[in-house]
């Protein structure tokens, strides 16, 4: 079996950085102006992305550069002068979703590789021989694919690189194609200025139908404990009967907009809006891995370093495992609960999660919780390391110490800053320095909540 390139999102130095530190391959990036990553690009200015690709190549790992925009004709205009200094660049690959824009990128630069966007919803394998008749050298498939649907596209289009999302955020839309921030803020997420409104905090009325049509508010009306009574009410007949939920009118009221409602409907599934939990594929490496797949890509343009170095790390380690032919580590799994995320689940690859794996990471996850302490920004010639306190820490905490090289877990025993000793590094903001870090550059620490024993 080869080993699967493992990409990793970079919206700026810091997390590119960390992303090959901790085993990234590969990094992607947007084009100013004409991708679905506009907000917290770093690379905005062409200088600093031609700097990020010199970098990327001087340490033998690879740069894409996403255009993977929709336009509308005002940007036609303009798009193939921008894409000038750009291909002058040497990006590894450009990642682009229009058959317009691929089509006059090709024309003019005929040896230009290109990765297709998954906003191009690739899901079957006369799609990926269509694209590939055209000159695109890989295919980023739609997420809503299962394993036996790539593995089966990976057999019909054995010459043709394939990439899968394994970790990130997952859309409540169709592969991304989704309207609710143009709706909310006039910020189209398909021109790259999405505002993640689906993760937004709802509270949920009843409502009425007007003669009109119209919904109109309920008082007095309690969600949580008619969908309790509801329930109750469904299970008595055995599911027998439409749910008593399924029919009624409800609207939703966003927290920072009081008063401004919404009209929504709710069935025995949710309400539709509401965010989806986050892709998490750690347990189905193995199986990619054995199909075929070309690159594993994660997604968090916006996410931390903190977040950027866990997810490689632990990636990396699970594509290792694979390679090697050694079982699936469960542990992996606790090592990412420390994230920030909304729950997780492995999107449409597999129906049901192995139960072996979920006992196991309900035992990890509770003797391994952790929180993002703070990064190693320098180490003195004594093993004094410099650390940029994110979040709370104190004397006696169990520390774990995230390097490139491999990670171990310390008893802090002191602190200190301004050459002072203190008991607790209060929080964000701060420089504290600690001993006993000789070697440790580049290290992030996480402060383990519940340390087993």
């Amino acid at each position: 079996m080869k080993s699967p390139e493992l990409l990793l999102p970079a919206g700026g130095f810091e997390r590119m950085h960390a992303a090959f530190d901790f085993g990234a391959d590969a990094v992607y990036a947007g084009q100013p102006r004409y991708s679905l990553r506009a907000r917290n690009n770093e690379f905005v200015r062409i200088a600093k992305m031609q700097e990020a690709i010199n970098e990327a190549h001087a340490r033998g790992k690879k740069f894409y550069v996403a255009s993977n925009i929709l336009p509308h004709n005002s940007k036609l205009k303009t798009y193939l002068d921008d894409m000038v200094p750009v291909m002058e660049m040497n990006p590894d690959a450009i990642i682009m979703a229009d058959p317009g824009l691929i089509m006059k990128v090709k024309e003019r630069w005929p040896d230009a590789v290109i990765h297709l966007s998954v906003q191009a919803n690739t899901t079957n394998y006369w799609g990926v021989q269509f694209w590939q008749k055209l000159g695109v050298e890989r295919i980023i498939l739609s997420r809503e694919l299962s394993l036996d649907e790539i593995a089966e596209i990976r057999q019909q289009c054995p010459d043709m690189e394939l990439e899968v999302f394994v970790h990130g955020a997952l859309c409540i839309a169709y592969s991304g194609r989704c309207l609710l921030s143009g709706y909310f803020n006039h910020r189209d997420p398909n021109q790259g200025t999405c505002t993640n409104a689906c993760r937004w905090d709802y509270k949920v009325h009843a409502a009425s139908e007007s003669d009109a049509g119209d919904a109109q508010l309920l008082s007095g009306f309690d969600f949580q404990q008619a969908k309790e009574e509801a329930d109750a009410s469904f299970a008595a007949c055995g599911g027998a009967k439409r749910h008593p939920l399924a029919d009624q009118v409800y609207l939703i009221e966003e927290a920072n907009r009081p008063g401004q409602f919404m009209p929504i409907m709710e069935d025995e599934h949710g309400t539709y809006i509401m965010n989806s939990k986050d892709l998490r594929a750690l347990e189905q490496i193995e199986k990619l891995v054995k199909i075929g797949v070309d690159s594993l890509k994660v997604e968090g343009r916006t996410k931390s370093i903190y977040y950027v170095a866990r997810v490689a790390q632990t990636y990396r380690k699970a594509i290792d495992d694979a390679i090697a032919g050694r079982p699936f580590n469960p542990e992996l799994l606790a090592d990412l609960d420390g994230l920030a995320n909304r729950g997780y689940t492995p999107g449409f690859l597999e129906l049901h999660q192995t139960q072996d794996y979920q006992n196991y990471l309900h035992g990890y996850s509770i003797s391994k919780q952790s929180q993002f302490a703070g990064l190693v920004t320098e180490v003195d010639e004594n093993g004094w390391a410099t650390i940029d306190v994110k979040n709370k820490f104190s004397v006696g905490d169990t520390l774990e110490i995230i390097h490139p090289k491999g990670n171990r877990l310390i008893k802090l025993e002191t602190i200190q800053k301004n050459g002072e000793t203190i008991e607790v590094a209060p929080g964000n903001g701060i420089l504290v320095k600690i001993p006993g870090m000789q070697g440790q550059e580049k290290a992030l620490l996480a402060r383990i909540i519940n340390p087993a024993g």
